[in-house]
C-alpha cells in the first residue's frame, strides 16, 4: 500500500505520511521527535502550586456550573 508523500514545513524534506507516525502530519519524523519528547517531560509541582491549581480548577468548575444551571432564564 502506498502512503501519501508530504513535504515537511520545517526542513522541506519529503516523507511518507504513515498512520503510526508520531507528531504532526505536516512534519517529518525527525522534526516531530523533539516536540514529542517535550510533552513527555513532566514537571514536578510543589505543594503550593498544586493547591493553587486545585483552587483555580474548583472556581472554574463553579463558574461553569453556575452558567449552565442558572435559574433566571
Amino acid at each position: 500500500m502506498s502512503f501519501p508523500i508530504k513535504t515537511c514545513v520545517v526542513c522541506g524534506e519529503e516523507f511518507e505520511l504513515r498512520p503510526d507516525k508520531p507528531g504532526f502530519a505536516n512534519r517529518c519524523p525527525e522534526c516531530s521527535a523533539p516536540e514529542a519528547e517535550e510533552q513527555a517531560d513532566n514537571r514536578h509541582l510543589s505543594a503550593e502550586e498544586r493547591k493553587a491549581l486545585s483552587e483555580v480548577n474548583a472556581e472554574r468548575r463553579k463558574v461553569i456550573r453556575d452558567l449552565l444551571y442558572r435559574k433566571d432564564r
